[in-house]
């Protein structure tokens, strides 16, 4: 149980690793999902195909989609793409990656799906068993009409209603039809593995310094975004714990004059200096309000300058200053530049 704890914990401490493991939990999941799966081919004309060619292409599509519904990073992209552009501008480069990267994953449990389908043959006889030619049998009976024939082809897949003595070997039609879709699966396989080397091995060959530079801005976006939200939630916390003690504070003397056994609970002083700290000087909802909306408009540069060098740049999105936010016990930090 410790080694699945120190396993989860540390894909928890990597992004990459997750998404990783995410995706190979979908493969082996889209796996077991096909092999647990009943396949029944209705065996009527007109319906084989259409069945079949869902089985084979309406589970990729929800394991695609499921895919980045489990990335993290969807919320970060779609943020940073539909976000103001302020005082930050945007990078296309970056945007491209970072989309690159979740589809890159997120197509690894459909390559699975379609693999495992073709390579069982059995959607691949269900779905064209009606297209088949006798002739390719090797058969020289003599077969019924058209649309006879395609009532009978349309049955091969069901061997307890498949008319035997109508002179094609069913046998031998679905050998025939399985060998053509494990051919399809394994030319499937190799040409997603040549195609995924390619990206893999040759995107940083050509543009190794654009390579470097979006992948480690990617990164930092992914940080910057966990940073923030722990950040809110510290400042939350303590806002939360100061304006409860104040409120019992106000309300001592009244509770207690109801009730002269009971003592409402009271933070030590050493606790509140502490939560007041964490506050960095924001102690009004206003204010707060205000520097939310002003991280999403008006993103300041990154760039990281002493207090003194900075011009106290302006965001026109809330008129607050950015370096104006001091910590009680700190000097003025401001962390922004230029991508």
């Amino acid at each position: 149980m410790d080694k699945f704890r120190m396993i989860f914990q540390f894909l928890q401490s990597n992004q990459e690793s997750f998404m990783n493991g995410m995706c190979g939990i979908l493969a082996l999941a889209s796996a077991q999902m096909y092999s647990a799966f009943e396949f029944n081919c209705p065996c009527l004309s007109s319906y084989n195909l259409l069945y079949g060619a869902g089985i084979m292409l309406v589970p990729p599509l929800v394991l695609f989609l499921l895919g980045f519904v489990l990335n993290n990073n969807v919320s970060v992209l779609a943020e940073e793409w539909r976000r103001p552009e302020g005082m930050r501008r945007k990078e296309p480069a970056v945007l491209r990656y970072m989309l690159c990267s979740m589809t890159q994953r997120a197509l690894i449990a459909p390559v699975v799906w379609l693999s495992v389908t073709l390579l069982d043959g059995q959607c691949f006889i269900c779905a064209f068993s009606e297209s088949l030619d006798p002739r390719a049998l090797g058969t020289n009976s003599t077969v019924p009409g058209q649309p006879e024939l395609r009532r009978l082809l349309a049955t091969l897949p069901c061997q307890d209603i498949f008319n035997h003595r109508a002179g094609i070997s069913r046998e031998a039609a679905c050998r025939y039809l399985r060998c053509l879709s494990q051919a399809l699966g394994w030319c499937f396989l190799l040409v997603m593995t040549f195609l995924a080397f390619l990206v893999r091995a040759m995107r940083p060959c050509f543009t190794q310094v654009a390579f470097l530079k979006t992948k480690y801005w990617s990164h930092y976006i992914d940080i910057e975004r966990k940073l923030f939200e722990e950040t809110c939630t510290e400042h939350a916390k303590s806002f939360a714990k100061v304006c409860i003690q104040q409120f019992f504070e106000g309300m001592q003397d009244e509770m207690t004059r109801g009730y002269s056994h009971y003592q409402p609970p009271r933070l030590k002083d050493a606790e509140i200096g502490e939560e007041q700290e964490k506050l960095f000087g924001i102690t009004d909802s206003e204010n707060m309000n205000k520097l939310l909306k002003n991280w999403h408009k008006c993103k300041p540069p990154l760039n990281v300058k002493p207090a003194t060098q900075q011009n106290g740049r302006v965001c026109p999105a809330s008129n607050i200053k950015l370096n104006n936010l001091t910590h009680p016990r700190r000097e003025k930090v401001v962390f922004y530049s230029k991508v």
